[in-house]
């Protein structure tokens, strides 16, 4: 078991210094979580945000970061969730604080040969691994994920293959004649057309992007840093939950405030927003307008998914000047993201 880092109270948090970097510096930003790095050749720099105090901030090779995090030289670490299945251990001291942070999505897959054209499928694949056995050979699968490709293969029964490392891109490797097929990681696919190569269906190993992961010691040993990983939470919970809404205000002509939400709550369920419709009193330009009538703002909070059919809803009970703004965070009444957390270090006193 690891023990807590001797940086103090101070949180440390570890990002990735390449490949991941940009992706994660800019959704920090979104998050309202600036790093402040005045030298971008420096590999420390200071996170403000947080009204706990400011985090410090290390980089690290995204394949190092597990290992920071569970020997406690850092707290916690944002990184791939396919290097953190990699090298899970039933003895480490990792904990994963959010599994989906919304970027650097891809999947570790296996890709064969587009010549193996009766290759359709993992079944397929078993077969050509017993054929080669039987012509004295095994599969050979050049990857760099020995641990999740051996369990995967395994688990769909084959076992007589071999594991071949190659340095350089794994892609070549059929071609080459290194290995037979490759077990990669993929966003899009391209690459892996390009080199002549093809998924198989259920060959997905995992699928993967950007994970938030603590030190389950250095978290349970310190209060501090345990609200300041809350705050953390509470920050990135509310951005990723508010890039799906959209706030809504149309000014709609009525007697009563009462009035006007009744309207619109008989207009239809969608443009009633998270909870309901806000009703404000307008007080217009022009006073003598619309014969008198009073006008009143209504806004209300929906997904993204239901704008336009919410627009129309709106309509329908008489609003006009529709405007649509993005929601840059919406916080429920507690981080239920952190609450998980708690759980799983066996603390359920809220943390104050």
């Amino acid at each position: 078991m690891s023990l807590p880092n001797g940086h103090g109270g101070q949180l440390r948090l570890a990002i990735p210094s390449k490949g991941m970097e940009d992706d994660t510096l800019r959704f920090l930003q979104a998050c309202g979580l600036r790093v402040d790095r005045t030298n971008p050749r420096q590999y420390r720099a200071t996170m403000l945000g947080l009204p706990t105090g400011r985090v410090e901030v290390v980089f690290q090779r995204a394949t190092d970061i597990f290992d920071e995090v569970d020997e406690g030289t850092v707290d916690l670490g944002i990184t791939g969730f396919d290097i953190v299945a990699e090298h899970r251990a039933e003895d480490d001291d990792i904990v994963i604080v959010h599994g989906e942070l919304g970027y650097q999505n891809c999947a570790l897959v296996l890709a064969v040969p587009e010549g193996w054209v009766d290759v359709a499928d993992v079944s397929d694949l078993a077969e050509v691994t017993a054929d080669l056995r039987g012509a004295g050979r095994e599969l050979r699968v050049a990857t760099k994920y020995v641990n999740l490709t051996r369990q995967f293969l395994y688990d769909r029964g084959m076992t007589h293959f071999v594991l071949v490392e190659v340095s350089g891109a794994l892609e070549a490797a059929p071609s080459l004649d290194t290995a037979d097929v490759i077990s990669d990681l993929t966003s899009s696919g391209v690459t892996l057309r390009e080199n002549r190569l093809k998924t198989i269906g259920g060959g997905t190993v995992v699928r993967s992007q950007a994970c938030l992961i603590g030190n389950r010691v250095a978290l349970q040993a310190s209060a501090h840093k345990l609200e300041a990983t809350r705050c953390l939470l509470e920050l990135i919970e509310a951005h990723l939950r508010a890039r799906q809404h959209v706030s809504l205000t149309a000014n709609i002509v009525g007697d009563s405030a009462d009035a006007v939400a009744a309207r619109v709550v008989a207009a239809g369920g969608q443009s009633l927003g998270l909870r309901g419709p806000t009703v404000a009193r307008v007080y217009p330009k022009d006073a003598h307008g619309e014969g008198g009538a009073a006008w009143w703002a209504v806004t209300v909070v929906v997904s993204e998914a239901v704008l336009l059919p919410s627009v129309e809803a709106l309509r329908r009970a008489g609003a006009t000047d529709v405007s649509a703004t993005q929601v840059r965070y919406v916080f429920e009444h507690r981080s239920w993201t952190f609450e998980a957390l708690k759980r799983h270090l066996g603390q359920a006193a809220a943390v104050s």
